[in-house]
């Protein structure tokens, strides 16, 4: 005779594993969360390399005061027969010193350029952040308003680092054209290629499609530290009309220095392009 217990095996097997898979989804959820923290706690540190100062603030220094008290020093180069300014947004670890080392180059090619550094870096105080580099951004194409360039006068250039302030500049704003250099589609993915976490900081892709203006995107092939993947979905994020200018076997940076001519000429073909 068969004794019947009342009690189904494979249902408190069933019941057992039910707790188990909830404690586990829990564990990973719990993990993900404070991944997602941690990833916000390090990245600004990662992202905003300070640099100290060169050699002293050059005479031509211009000083602008921001809202909440920082000093900007801003270098204007202007070229009379220039028909665009660049707004140029550095890359990381470049304060003054190493950018008045390059940038009368884009004058020589036609342009009137302004820059700036970022807070924290160089002789400026503050502490460096996305939505300060954004207010920064701002701030400046104001004050080129106010001496005479207008907006639609006004190219936005970032390399690197700087695409992030350009981009959502020129989402914001009626400028002639973006060019990004070097740039990243956003700062997390540098890191884990795909969107992996919440709260990415500089979401250049998404932002891009919002940007009405021309776009010309430049990237190196053999860029070892933003790989030429990240300007190819930059290029595919970006509406018409659009450029993709990639430089055979150019690093990070230093794209003029390989492509030679054909960097400058893929800028002064671009800006003849704009109304």
């Amino acid at each position: 005779m068969r004794h019947y217990s009342g009690t189904n095996p494979n249902r408190m097997a069933s019941s057992e594993f039910l707790p188990l898979a909830l404690r586990l989804i829990a564990f990973v959820g719990v993990l993900y969360a404070l991944s997602c923290v941690a990833a916000r706690l390090v990245a600004p540190g990662m992202i905003f390399l300070r640099p100290a100062p060169r050699g002293p603030l050059a005479a031509e220094t211009i000083k602008v005061p921001t809202a909440d008290g920082v000093t900007l020093h801003v270098r204007h180069w202007k070229n009379p027969e220039a028909k665009f300014t660049l707004l140029y947004f550095s890359g990381n670890y470049e304060e003054l010193g190493a950018l008045e080392s390059y940038l009368p180059e884009y004058v020589k090619a036609g342009f009137s350029v302004l820059t700036y550094e970022y807070r924290g870096y160089g002789h400026t105080g503050g502490t460096p952040g996305e939505a300060n580099c954004y207010a920064d951004a701002k701030l400046l194409l104001d004050w080129l308003n106010r001496e005479g360039t207008p907006t639609e006068r006004v190219i936005v250039f970032g390399f690197s680092l700087g695409a992030g302030s350009a981009v959502e500049l020129a989402r914001t704003h009626p400028v002639a054209g973006l060019i990004i250099e070097s740039a990243f589609t956003s700062a997390y993915r540098v890191m884990t290629r795909w969107p992996l976490l919440l709260g990415d900081l500089f979401q250049n892709e998404r932002k891009l499609r919002d940007v009405r203006c021309p776009v010309l995107v430049l990237h190196g092939t053999a860029d070892p530290v933003i790989p030429s993947w990240h300007g190819q979905a930059l290029f595919a994020a970006a509406r018409q009309p659009k450029r993709l200018f990639l430089v055979n076997g150019g690093g990070h940076g230093g794209l003029e220095a390989v492509a030679k001519d054909g960097y400058w000429r893929a800028l002064r073909d671009f800006a003849a392009t704009l109304k």
